[in-house]
């Protein structure tokens, strides 16, 4: 396990002594790094193709069917101490390795997927709640950005492009010469407030094996499904599929509104036997054809604490199973729940394949509000294949790295290859994703354990981004009924080296999330000596209307005590 050194460690300590009701001599201590703009400031530019700050997308935007669909045939005095997560909880987690700078003369093109994945920060939410910190190598910084909401701009429901983005920059609050620059992406809402959504085909795949038997697994699982009828729609269909030693159908193709009915079969799962995942899904996968809803939503919401030990038991089985039914126009989404046997990296891989998200379930609270907040934006896609192309400008940028996204990366190629598949975005989802920048004249990072920066032959391809312009952002995507063999379509936007300051509440919150996550993650790039100003713009919110960024201020002060033991 990495041990990175905490520099400033009085500093880090001063925080828990100011952070909650800082008086005026603290927040004096505590400053703002240079550029941070005040609460309101933000870009004012609007546009799509090559134009800098805000681009909603239907403001004239047309997007841009290109490219083939078809596939082709074949310092200073330092204290030492463990950073998160040395237990057994969560061990299959893969550590990811940090993006390393890259040189934009070598390589001005940063390509990835989207991914709306909250599980990383669930599992955060759970484990500092319980008194421990994560596993170093589950935290997945995209994840805890994404986790929250942000006031991006979003398209009309009539547009033609599904979702708006939107671009800030602003120096970064750790002690480097850099800036950051913000991605944000924001799908329209599939549905006024208070209405359902029709021509809804559910199933829901439960793990009723043996370890599945504690408080906070199945008993939950029982509730969020027995919730989950509150917010569909009476004629939406509910199949209900177990998998043990043994697997069954509990429950056929029923509407919501024989309800009573569904309620029993919820009330009868118990857990015991083993695992046989493999058999599970083949069922479930059955049950959705056979209430398939042509035009509809067609899913699977697997509930499970990720223990698979019987039948094609490896990552790489389930994926090729997954992959094949995919295809079927069936989406899959993984809940996990509990800690003791989840297993992260199959999970997030499985959901992945299966062109769904993935969630960790850690109490009632957080079931309630998957149900409320997320259950209905998980299974309404608006856009499928997403993917990103950010596109420096080496006249203004010398080098960059793109924060988290670790395993979404993409090969620049992939980007207008139709076939790759990539990230869905659900209706009123949100994408963020940031890069720290070193600008032309600034000198690159130097960190004990940093990787390497990516250099070598200057890039010979053709360059799209204006010479006035900072980056260009290119966002790929499908409709949510597109075939693989389909040509996908392409909208763009820009930010200018003059845009950079002009950052927003929601930017500072992005950052000092991220920061932070670097900081759990054992980053080489992580900065303690931020922590005053992270704790700054995070206590800001703890009184906050929105509960997460409340819930976040309260797990922040227990993870920096416990980061301090």
């Amino acid at each position: 396990m990495r041990q990175p050194r905490i520099d400033s460690l009085s500093a880090f300590l001063l925080l828990y002594a100011t952070a909650c009701g800082s008086d005026s001599s603290s927040n004096a201590m505590l400053g703002a790094y240079p550029g941070t703009p005040t609460s309101g400031e933000q870009g004012s530019s609007e546009s799509t193709g090559a134009s800098s700050g805000t681009a909603p997308a239907p403001s004239g935007s047309s997007p841009n069917a290109t490219g083939s669909g078809a596939p082709p045939t074949a310092a200073g005095t330092s204290v030492s101490y463990y950073v998160p997560g040395d237990t057994e909880a969560d061990s299959t987690s893969p550590g990811l390795a940090t993006n390393p700078f890259v040189l934009t003369a070598h390589d001005p093109l940063s390509t990835f997927a989207a991914d709306v994945d909250t599980a990383s920060y669930d599992v955060f939410r759970r484990d500092v709640s319980a008194g421990s910190l994560p596993d170093p190598a589950g935290v997945r910084l995209e994840e805890y950005v994404n986790y929250f909401e942000y006031r991006y701009p979003a398209p009309q429901a009539d547009a033609k492009v599904p979702f708006g983005i939107s671009l800030a920059a602003a120096p970064t609050m750790v002690a480097r010469d850099t800036v950051w620059l913000r991605v944000g992406i924001q799908g329209r809402d599939a549905l006024p407030e208070g209405e359902k959504p029709e021509g809804v085909n559910l199933v829901f795949l439960v793990d009723v094996s043996g370890s599945m038997a504690s408080e906070n697994k199945l008993p939950l699982a029982r509730e969020l499904l027995t919730q989950a009828l509150d917010v569909l729609d009476p004629q939406a269909t509910i199949s209900i599929v177990t998998y043990a030693s043994s697997t069954g159908v509990r429950l056929p193709p029923t509407p919501i509104s024989r309800r009573s009915e569904i309620e029993r079969a919820i009330d009868g799962l118990q857990a015991g036997g083993s695992t046989a995942g493999s058999a599970g899904l083949d069922l479930a996968y059955e049950q959705a054809s056979a209430g398939f809803i042509e035009g509809g939503i067609n899913h699977v919401v697997l509930c499970t604490d990720g223990d698979f030990n019987v039948g094609p038991s490896s990552t790489e089985e389930l994926l090729a199973q997954i992959e094949q039914e995919r295809e079927t126009g069936i989406t899959l989404t993984v809940l996990g729940f509990g800690s003791d046997n989840l297993n992260d990296s199959m999970m997030e891989a499985v959901s992945n394949a299966g062109n769904g998200v993935y969630g960790v379930i850690t109490d009632l609270d957080q079931a309630t509000s998957y149900v409320n907040e997320r259950l209905l934006s998980t299974i309404h896609f608006i856009a499928k294949d997403l993917k990103i192309q950010v596109e420096f400008n080496p006249d203004h940028v010398r080098a960059y790295r793109l924060l988290g996204y670790e395993n979404r990366a993409l090969a620049d190629s992939q980007f207008r290859q139709d076939w790759v598949d990539a990230g869905e975005v659900g209706a009123g989802h949100r994408v963020t994703a940031l890069y720290e920048l070193v600008l032309v004249g600034g000198a690159l990072p130097l960190s004990d354990g940093a990787p390497a920066p990516e250099d070598g032959a200057p890039y010979e391809g053709d360059r799209a981004v204006a010479d006035a312009d900072l980056a260009l952002v290119k966002v790929r995507y499908k409709q949510v009924d597109a075939t693989a063999e389909d040509a996908a379509s392409e909208v763009t936007a820009s930010l200018s080296p003059d845009d950079v300051g002009t950052a927003d509440g929601d930017f500072d919150w992005a950052v000092s999330v991220a920061a932070f996550s670097e900081i759990l993650k054992g980053s080489p790039y992580a900065d303690p000596d931020a922590l005053p100003r992270i704790s700054e713009i995070v206590m800001g919110a703890k009184d906050s209307s929105d509960p997460d960024r409340a819930e976040f201020a309260a797990l922040l002060e227990r993870a920096t005590r416990l980061l301090a033991q």
